[in-house]
């Protein structure tokens, strides 16, 4: 019978204040774009790789406001087979999810064999936005801690990959960024009421990002963090951490064409195929 590994949190103290945003940035765009094409690659053979062997992964997009989320994640989807990925911005459930458990909609958007989820944002909404803004009762949130564990232990166990990435950035980079999207009529559009408001309760949501870290930080699914500051040498660590998340353990080489394609090649096409 097969048992249902343990739950495991890793043993660090994580302290969302104390992490050093002060990454060594890329020397210059040239090196951006190199490093950006070489993980894109690396990230499409990590993709074909899935395919082929009907493997599936989510990955998990936490952050604050305007800390680069959805420029890191058109960077992971620009050189993917669009066949296999979706992309799922999370918002506010709606009013039919209000009636279901909070991770009822997240079990329908779990991907299909050889293919990947991606999360702009996600359950630990619960542990965050609806802890900070009381949209759930403490009871709800304090007992979520382990749902979540549970939930992502149940996918690891039917051998489904989970990367969990938080993207941080500090409140005077954040301010800046309001300020520059408020100033460019082309990014206006995604500065919303909420995002002012919750800027107003930062020490509530780092005390609620911090636990959610304690708590949720496994052995078999571990957060990420990413430092968001410099977007370049953010969106390439999110690549670079993608693939060596995703490839560990998992044979990423092609497969062996099929002799019996190059047997009807040479016979058909009149193809010389070299073994």
């Amino acid at each position: 019978m097969h048992q249902p590994s343990p739950i495991e949190l890793r043993q660090r103290n994580l302290d969302i204040a104390d992490f050093d945003q002060r990454q060594p940035a890329l020397h210059n765009k040239a090196e951006y774009k190199r490093q950006l094409k070489h993980w894109q690659k690396r990230l499409l053979r990590v993709q074909q790789a899935y395919y082929h062997l009907g493997k599936r992964a989510i990955v998990v997009f936490e952050g604050w406001d305007c800390a680069g989320k959805g420029g890191a994640i058109r960077r992971i989807t620009q050189k993917l087979d669009p066949r296999g990925y979706t992309v799922y911005p999370i918002s506010a459930p709606s009013e039919e999810d209000q009636g279901k458990h909070y991770l009822y909609r997240f079990f329908t958007k779990l991907p299909k064999a050889g293919t990947v989820s991606i999360f702009d944002r996600s359950y630990y909404g619960r542990v965050l936005v609806e802890r900070v803004e009381g949209f759930a009762a403490q009871h709800e949130w304090q007992r979520a801690y382990q749902e979540i564990n549970e939930f992502e232990r149940l996918l690891i166990d039917d051998d489904l990959r989970v990367v969990k990435l938080f993207i941080h950035i500090d409140k005077d980079e954040q301010l800046q960024r309001f300020i520059q999207r408020l100033q460019d009529p082309s990014k206006r559009w995604k500065l919303t009421m909420d995002d002012v408001r919750n800027r107003q309760k930062w020490p509530e949501y780092v005390t609620a990002i911090n636990a959610m870290l304690q708590h949720t930080d496994t052995v078999q699914a571990p957060w990420q963090i990413i430092a968001g500051h410099n977007k370049p040498y953010a969106r390439v660590q999110v690549l670079k951490t993608l693939v060596e998340s995703l490839s560990c353990g998992v044979d990423i080489e092609p497969p062996p064409i099929d002799p019996e394609v190059v047997k009807l090649a040479k016979q058909k096409l009149g193809m010389v195929i070299e073994d």
